[in-house]
């Protein structure tokens, strides 16, 4: 057998690097170009003559290759067909034409062109070469008989050609062999070389084949083995039915259960199986027991149970208006939700997230949703929850197996429509045994939940039924996969007077139930509430005045108790010994005749003075105001500037003080403030050093100046953008001597510019600066489109500026305008820090 090179020829063509599959010549391959250098790459093929080079990248992992990481030998290849797919990525048929090596490549245009070489061969016939086609030819058939996954009549077909190189090509293909081996095989330009290998691969290959069909052997004899026992334990069984042990009603039980309980193929299937398998087994065994909870479990869960919803509008606007004051929008989406449940037949399970700080009443608002739908209520609270076993349950290959909690509290809710509040979302962790957060994006996704799978149930159960609610207090906890897959709700916080209606309409009479005191008794006026609302609570919800409130009801309930016992003449025991009774007795028990006659009697013998609940009264029955606001300034004030904060408890005021003094340029921030305001401070100041021409003042003052900003309530941690204007006003007021109005309040973001930035929290702080009587406001131009979310009354009740600049500010917040000041270029650190003592206070 002798072979020679015919010719060679060199060809410039685009090159792709390909992955995880080598093309031989004669090889038609289907595969996606997705790598924007590939895409460039084919669409020049397919402008010229549609040929292009397909060589192998060494690391499949790398997205870019360099070409010192790719194969120097690859495959010339026709495009046959292209498809460009939705998301971008092109779908490709080609068919390889012959091999090739790399002499040199360019990258041009974002792709790579190669000039590559490629040579022909002759073949002289021989007894040798014929007895060699035939032996590879044997060993194929051989191979494909014994392989499983090639089709005999198709691959003989394909090796029916008379060239050799044609042959150890289209054998080489087919063959189960690592890229590796493949690319070496590529590499074998001489084709008697080339089929020479491919017979010793097919030895090899046919070994590995053998050597499985032998243990498949020894598998099926064990199967069989198996199949043997199961028809002796069939056997048993019958024979125990006809002594008629019973043993068998308990399976027909759980048959009937399961073909009734309404299950999906899949999980029909899979209790059948289960139920199989229990048969089998002996019933006093272990693994007997938990085939029988998982059945059980299988069997709790609704798979077709439903309540029937009410979609009656008017009467879910009348539940919603009668639990809760206020929350309009959150009452528009309910009714929203209702309005497309009656209109579209099958409608999607709904996701909200309703995120607001504690006691504004986010899970009470769960609980009035279930009762306006007429839905089934079950709440899972996620706080602390840190594995992701809590979501998706434990595989029943452990000990103590149980469903996750939300197939949980399915089975506790009964029904497959149930809403289930997702209380604390925010508050989930992560650790070692999984991410819960993770698990959820499959929960709360409607694409996904319809086919949601528990580890423990280990079929897929349909949760696209259910309403989902999740509450939180922040957002920033929660990861941004998880936000996106909920509606997300704002509860901000209430406003005094919406306070005030809860109050009056709700926690008032509530306390008087839990405790037992009656409107005869105590009477809470007004002004006795508004005065628990600012002095005794500081909170964006009422959970802290219903506690108020419930203690002056106790307060009230000991007096009327102490009242009757001093009007009665029992004596007082030296000692009581206790009683042991049942709880029920006493509670189910009707009161006898006596008893009732004798309250009746005493009633009117003890006559309570009524105890009216008004702001002096107060602090006799909870002692000295809690909280109190910051004291504004009667007149204004250098250096002394309102600003407005928010809280998580709701806004507040902030005065920000500033002073300056001979020193050095030193800039000096105290008032616990956190690192963006420390950096809002020096923005500041960067803005007054470049306006100081425009301040009245010399361009160096502040190599002889230091600067003390300082905001009160030095214990309490201060951080945020927003007091950048507020920080700039006072430096600019104590450089200039300039008082500030103390009947004006601002907030917003400043840079060095002097540009002011909107910020958020912009009801909150609003309703802030209308508790203490600031009606003049100076916010960001950019926040005047907020004010939709600013309840009205508050809203019209102010004067509100919006500014664009620091200039603007300076001229509504400050007493007088700026004028320059008849100061030296050289002015010392005294002439800016002795200013007139009568420039301190309005005239």
């Amino acid at each position: 057998m002798i072979t020679t090179k015919d010719k060679t020829d060199t060809k410039r063509l685009p090159m792709m690097p390909i992955r995880d599959v080598v093309i031989f010549p004669f090889m038609m391959t289907p595969f996606v170009v997705g790598r924007e250098s590939s895409v460039r790459a084919l669409e020049e093929a397919l402008l010229g003559d549609k040929k292009i080079f397909l060589a192998t990248q060494h690391d499949a992992s790398v997205d870019e290759p360099r070409p010192d990481e790719i194969y120097s030998v690859g495959t010339v290849a026709n495009i046959v067909q292209s498809l460009k797919q939705p998301d971008g990525n092109i779908k490709v048929l080609v068919e390889g034409v012959e091999r090739g090596k790399i002499i040199s490549v360019s990258e041009e245009e974002g792709y790579f062109r190669a000039v590559v070489r490629t040579a022909t061969y002759k073949i002289e016939q021989g007894s040798q070469l014929d007895a060699l086609v035939g032996r590879v030819t044997n060993l194929f058939e051989q191979y494909v008989k014994l392989s499983q996954n090639l089709n005999y009549e198709t691959m003989i077909a394909a090796i029916r050609v008379d060239d050799p190189g044609k042959l150890a090509d289209t054998v080489g293909a087919n063959l189960q062999l690592t890229i590796e081996e493949k690319q070496e095989l590529l590499e074998i330009f001489d084709p008697i070389d080339r089929l020479t290998r491919v017979a010793e691969l097919l030895d090899i290959e046919i070994e590995k084949l053998n050597v499985d069909r032998t243990i498949q052997g020894r598998v099926k004899r064990q199967m069989e083995r198996a199949q043997k026992e199961y028809y002796l334990n069939e056997k048993i069984k019958a024979i125990q039915k006809e002594l008629g042990r019973g043993e068998k009603s308990e399976y027909d039980e759980l048959k009937k259960k399961i073909e009734a309980a309404g299950m999906t193929k899949d999980a029909y299937e899979k209790a059948m199986a289960e139920l199989k398998r229990l048969e089998a087994m002996p019933p006093m065994s272990a693994e007997s027991t938990v085939s029988r909870n998982y059945l059980d479990w299988l069997l709790a869960v609704p798979w077709k149970k439903r309540t029937k919803e009410i979609r009656d509008l008017r009467y879910a606007r009348q539940v919603l208006e009668n639990d809760h004051y206020g929350l309009q929008k959150i009452k528009e989406r309910i009714l929203e939700f209702l309005a497309v449940r009656r209109l579209v037949q099958n409608p999607r399970g709904s996701i909200l997230c309703f995120v607001g700080p504690p006691g504004v009443g986010k899970t009470s608002l769960g609980m009035s949703i279930a009762k306006a739908t007429g839905r089934k209520f079950v709440r899972l609270s996620l706080g602390g929850v840190r594995d992701e076993a809590e979501i998706r349950g434990h595989r029943r290959t452990y000990i103590g197996a149980l469903p996750g909690q939300l197939i949980q509290m399915m089975k506790k809710a009964g029904t497959k429509n149930p809403i289930i509040m997702l209380d604390e979302i925010d508050k989930m962790s992560m650790d070692f045994r999984g991410d819960p957060s993770a698990a959820l994006l499959e929960v709360l996704d409607p694409e996904q939940n319809y086919m949601f799978a528990d580890h423990y149930l280990d079929v897929e159960y349909d949760l696209s039924q259910v309403f989902f609610i999740a509450t939180a207090n922040v957002l920033h906890t929660i990861p941004p996969a998880l936000q996106d897959r909920m509606e997300v709700i704002r509860l901000s916080g209430y406003t005094e007077l919406e306070k005030l209606e809860i109050a009056k309409r709700f926690l008032v009479a509530k306390q008087r139930r839990e405790t037992g005191v009656s409107e005869e008794q105590v009477e809470f006026t007004d002004g006795g509430l508004q005065t628990l609302i600012q002095s005794y609570t500081r909170e964006a919800g009422v959970r802290n005045l219903e506690r108020e409130i419930g203690n002056i009801c106790r307060k009230v309930a000991r007096k009327v108790v102490e009242a009757q016992a001093t009007s009665t003449d029992d004596a007082i025991p030296e000692s009581v010994e206790p009683v042991i009774e049942e709880d029920a007795a006493p509670v189910e028990e009707p009161p006898k005749k006596g008893r009732k006659k004798a309250k009746k009697e005493e009633a009117p013998m003890v006559p309570i003075e009524k105890v009216v609940i008004a702001p002096p009264s107060i602090s006799d029955l909870l002692g000295p105001a809690k909280f109190r606001d910051m004291d504004l300034d009667k007149q204004n004030e250098i250096g002394a500037t309102t600003g407005l904060a928010w809280t998580e408890v709701g806004g507040s005021i902030l005065t920000t003080e500033a002073t300056v003094m001979e020193g050095r340029g030193k800039l000096t921030t105290t008032g616990k403030l956190g690192d963006v305001m420390q950096e809002s401070a020096q923005a500041a100041m960067s803005y007054v050093r470049s306006r100081a021409q425009y301040l009245g003042l010399p361009k160096d003052f502040y190599r002889h100046l230091d600067i003390h900003v300082h905001v009160p309530e030095g214990a309490i941690p201060k951080d945020g953008p927003s007091a950048g204007i507020t920080i700039a006003t006072s430096i600019c007021s104590a450089l200039t001597a300039i008082p500030v109005r103390c009947d004006i309040a601002m907030t917003g973001e400043i840079t060095v510019r002097g540009r002011v930035l909107p910020i958020g929290g912009l009801k909150e702080k609003l309703m802030a600066a209308h508790r203490h009587g600031i009606r003049e406001i100076v916010l960001a131009k950019d926040n005047e489109k907020d004010l939709a979310d600013v309840p009205e009354n508050i809203a019209k009740d102010m004067n509100l500026h919006f500014v664009f600049s620091m200039d603007e500010v300076l001229k509504i917040a400050l007493e007088r305008e700026i004028v320059a000041l008849p100061l030296a270029p050289t002015a010392t650190a005294s002439d800016l820090v002795a200013r007139p003592a009568e420039d301190n206070r309005t005239h």
